[in-house]
């Protein structure tokens, strides 16, 4: 078997050169400014969770509403990210790439992520305009909802374990933490 060999760009970054990296590699790349963010595969919580809120999110969704696992987020030449969850509109969902902003985005944190998903994601998702940031801490079972208010992020919920959070935007649908695990 020949080892693949790619060339890695110093820096800065940007999205085309995102796309000259190889696929199926395991690893998530996103981009911030020009510099370039690797994420290593997920646990198996990680992954448990997120499966089950992506089905609650796909089950309650409007015809008009499409509801992704990664998919490459391009907010400008030097930012793109790929959250574990974005939920879009339909008409938006063309070609390779989102053709605009979400209108939700869910990080499921890891602990090598959740620095980056508290602080610099959330700038740039709240610079970008997406109107609703949900973050979930799969191990405590706790879901923290950001909105967009005034162009800045205000948390209008945080539940835990059994506590439910009636979400009204993107659409409606009820989330129970605990239920996420099971």
């Amino acid at each position: 078997m020949r080892a693949m060999t790619t060339t890695i760009p110093a820096g800065p970054w940007t999205v085309d050169d995102l796309d000259a990296l190889p696929e199926g590699t395991g690893v998530r790349y996103e981009l911030i400014d020009g510099a370039l963010l690797v994420s290593a595969e997920p646990s198996l919580q990680h992954q448990r969770v997120n499966g089950r809120l992506l089905r609650l999110l796909q089950d309650a969704a409007p015809a008009e509403i499409e509801v992704f696992l990664p998919i490459d987020v391009r907010l400008s030449p030097v930012r793109q990210v790929a959250p574990d969850i974005s939920v879009v509109r339909r008409s938006d969902a063309t070609g390779r790439r989102l053709a605009g902003v979400p209108l939700l985005v869910v990080e499921v944190q890891s602990p090598s992520t959740r620095a980056v998903e508290l602080t610099l994601k959330r700038q740039v998702l709240e610079e970008a305009g997406v109107p609703s940031y949900w973050l979930v801490e799969p191990d405590d079972l706790v879901l923290t909802a950001l909105e967009l208010v005034d162009g800045r992020y205000e948390q209008v919920a945080q539940v835990h374990g059994d506590e439910a959070f009636d979400a009204r935007r993107p659409f409606p649908v009820r989330v129970v933490p605990a239920q996420l695990s099971r």
